[in-house]
Formats: C-alpha cells, structure tokens, sequence
C-alpha cells in the first residue's frame, strides 16, 4: 500500500514499480531551472542559448513545495537516489531549502547534486548543514586553456578545484568528477584529468560524448569510444575493470592495478546500458521524462495545479514507468539522432 498525503512526512513503500522490460525505478533527477552560467558547447552552446535567449518565468517552474511532492510520489514507488540538476542548479534561489525538505523525505538514501562548481566554494557549508549527502562535479579538463575554451565563458579551472576542495572540507563525499570527452576537443586531457584524481579519494568518470537535444552539433565521429578512454590510462597506469556497485550503475568501473583509486568511463554511445536503466527525470517546467533522449515528456505541472491529490499524482507517475519501453542507445542511428530531443539544460544530465 501506498499513503502519500499531502504535506505528511509518511511515506509507505512498496516493490518498486516496474516497465515493460522489467526495469525497476531507482533514481530521480530534478532539474531546479534550465538557466546556467556557463556556455559549454556540448550543452548549452552560445550560438544558441546567447543574451536574447529567453528562460522559463519564474511562475513556470516548480515551487520547492510542488517537486517535493512530486519526489514523495517517486519514492514511494521505489525511488531511493535523488539528485537535483539544471541548468546549473546552485543558480536557483534558496535550493538549500529544497535539499532540507528533500532530505526528510523517508526512504531517500541519497541525495546528491551534480554542479559546475562555479558557486561551491562558497555555498558547500551550507549544502551541507541543509542535508545534502555529496556533489558531482562537471569539470572536462584540467588544461585551463582548454577548459576555458569548453564552458566557453572563461571560467578557471582553479575556482573548480577550490570548489571540490570545499565541498570535501565539509564531509560532501565521495566526490564524482564528470568529464565529457570530445575527439580533438580535450581528448589528450584524459590521463592527466585520471592522475590528478588518482590517489585522491574522488571518483573521475569519463563521459563518451552523446547526442543529447538537437543544438549542440553532435557527430559519431567526435566520440572516442569508452574502450579507447580506459586504453589510454591504462598504458600509463596499469587498470583492472571492477564489479559495479549496484544494478544500473551507469559507469564501468576500473580501478588502478597499484590500489591508488579508481575511475568510471559511462559509455552510452559505444555499449549502452538501456536494460538496467533505473532512472527517471523531472525538468525544470515539471515534466518527467524516461529516457536522456526522450523527444517529450509528460506533464505533472498542470495536474498538480489543478488539484490532483497525492493518491492521483501517484497514479500518474506509475502509469508512465509502467509503460516505458525506452532504449534509445540501444537503437541510435542516422535516422534517430537527427530527431528533436529535449535539451539537456532542461532535464540535466
């Protein structure tokens, strides 16, 4: 039995519900706002996303009050990770007060943001002191040269590196660095990028380079193939692959053959991981989409607003797992990745 009241801290779990291919749901991601202050070419070009661009309204996205109810309904499904996106999710307003509502949801294991880090430094106490579990980090070089040129606002690598240095001052760990890696972009960053973080405790994961939305000019031969990623460490520092944590983890993991620590390579293009896909997301307008790629989603927003209860909202939510049939990775071609898809700024990554 479910029992989600509005506005109750009781939640009642059940067996999580399952799609057509069995795929249990697991992970939740909430993008807070689609606006972001960095311009990174696979994400947000500037070409596209320029000064005239225009953002949701404020009245469009969610209230702190509306995704916390929507992350209940999810929970009492089977959700048990939450991780709150963008955009660039420290550039919404009071998200620490979301994170400490988010936090006394019974049955959410782990919560987590992923962020560029551009406002860690300053914000990682009170992340923290809010309830916050641990941060991923977008950072795709270490060459300050290159990274620059990728967020393409001249943004330092060094105020990165401060940002993660905060974030681990205050107990936000085990900290995951997300590295998207494009061929001749920042391809010979990749050792480098492993050596920094070897003996360190964090986590790299090297992200082959996807088709996500329409605007960023995605092609396959930009992509270098996760095999080539672990290749190119490996023939520095010795690798070994590694069982993953838990079913769906989304990484292949590797450790150093030494024991100085591990990294991850998520391979979507070249070895999709569709059949153990768990997750889910909400963006920012508070629609929920099943898959990265999805073309459309479905819509909470109105429902809620219209008055739904908590019982309807539930209902809702388990009919669109329950019919999910998604597998874009499984099935990409040169027909399906020229199709529309919704931007990644709006349903993060």
């Amino acid at each position: 039995m479910i029992n989600l009241t509005n506005g109750s801290d009781m939640v009642s779990h059940q067996d999580p519900v399952r799609d057509t291919r069995g795929r249990a749901l697991h992970d939740l991601r909430i993008s807070v706002t689609d606006r972001c202050n960095f311009r990174c070419t696979y994400c947000m070009p500037a070409s596209i996303f320029g000064k005239d661009y225009e953002y949701l309204a404020r009245d469009q996205l969610l209230s702190f009050e509306e995704i916390t109810r929507v992350a209940r309904a999810f929970v009492g499904l089977g959700v048990s990770k939450i991780r709150l996106t963008g955009g660039e999710p420290l550039l919404r307003k009071g998200i620490e007060d979301l994170i400490g509502m988010l936090a006394e949801i019974p049955g959410v294991d782990d919560l987590t943001v992923t962020t560029n880090a551009s406002l860690l430094s300053r914000r990682a106490e009170r992340l923290s002191a809010a309830g916050l579990d641990r941060v991923t980090v977008s950072l795709d070089s270490l060459d300050d040269e290159v990274f620059r040129r990728m967020n393409d606002v001249d943004f330092p690598v060094v105020d990165v590196l401060e940002g993660i240095e905060a974030a681990e001052s205050v107990g936000l760990t085990p900290i995951k660095i997300n590295c998207v890696v494009i061929r001749g972009v920042n391809d010979h960053t990749v050792v480098p990028m492993a050596e920094h973080f070897r003996e360190s405790g964090h986590i790299v994961r090297f992200i082959e380079y996807m088709d996500v939305g329409t605007t960023n000019g995605w092609r396959l031969d930009d992509v270098v193939p996760a095999r080539e990623i672990v290749s190119l460490i490996d023939t520095v520092h010795p690798v070994e692959p590694i069982e993953p944590n838990y079913v769906g983890e989304v990484a292949n993991r590797y450790r150093y053959a030494d024991g100085s620590g591990e990294f991850g390579v998520i391979a979507s293009v070249t070895q999709p991981f569709c059949d153990n896909c768990s997750r889910v997301r909400l963006s920012a307008e508070g629609s929920i989409y099943t898959c990265l790629f999805a073309s459309q989603g479905t819509d909470l927003r109105q429902d809620i607003r219209d008055g739904s209860s908590d019982a309807e909202l539930t209902e809702l939510v388990r009919g669109v797992w329950s019919g999910r049939t998604d597998a874009y990775s499984e099935h990409r071609s040169n027909v399906t990745f020229k199709k529309r898809k919704v931007e990644m700024s709006y349903i993060g990554g």
